[in-house]
């Protein structure tokens, strides 16, 4: 039976791209089921992020490219401003889940807005994600405008807050066990080999 990696994520936070690629690069060989789950970090009518205000191009100096660099994945700050707001793609994401695409959504969303610079709360940017794994576009755009999956994400983030008390993403839980931010990958492997 494989391990499961919860991953809480947000898909305008940067440093869940960064943790995607420090879990494959932890997982290689290993039996591991990655589970991602939705944490919005500014959900409404909390303001979004702006590139313009002095935070953002802060971290992403500081913090961001220099991570990326060493884990070599392609990134840059999205010239989107105000920031998007995630409900939408991630009423798409419980979409996805239930065709088993989860995963793949979550890292088509993040490479969407983080290395294509596409505006992830647009909803035909979302139908268009959506089509890329292999929903159908139109499907998606219904889901959307009706609101099917708006109660699904609803309770996921009521989930994320109240019961799995989630602060910040990425949040990792593997057994019980919770890790917050990037992992290094290799003590990552360590630790999931210790638990095999």
């Amino acid at each position: 039976m494989p391990q499961e990696i919860i991953v809480y994520t947000d898909y305008v936070c940067p440093f869940c791209l960064l943790a995607e690629e420090a879990i494959v690069q932890a997982t290689e060989g290993l039996d591991v089921e990655i589970r991602w789950r939705p944490f919005e970090l500014r959900p409404a009518p909390v303001p979004t992020l702006k590139v313009e205000d002095p935070y953002l191009p802060k971290v992403w100096r500081e913090s961001v490219y220099p991570m990326a660099e060493k884990l070599g994945v392609p990134i840059k700050l999205p010239n989107i401003s105000p920031q998007p707001r995630t409900d939408k793609a991630f009423e798409v994401f419980a979409m996805a889940e239930e065709h088993g695409l989860g995963h793949a959504y979550s890292m088509a969303a993040l490479r969407a807005f983080f290395q294509e610079e596409r505006d992830i709360g647009d909803l035909k940017v979302l139908a268009d994600i959506g089509e890329s794994v292999g929903l159908e576009r139109q499907a998606v755009l219904d889901a959307l405008a009706q609101g099917r999956y708006r109660e699904q994400h609803q309770a996921a983030q009521r989930h994320a807050v109240e019961e799995a008390r989630i602060q910040s993403v990425p949040t990792l839980i593997i057994d019980g066990e919770v890790i917050q931010g990037v992992p290094d990958p290799a003590a990552l492997k360590r630790y999931l080999m210790e638990r095999a």
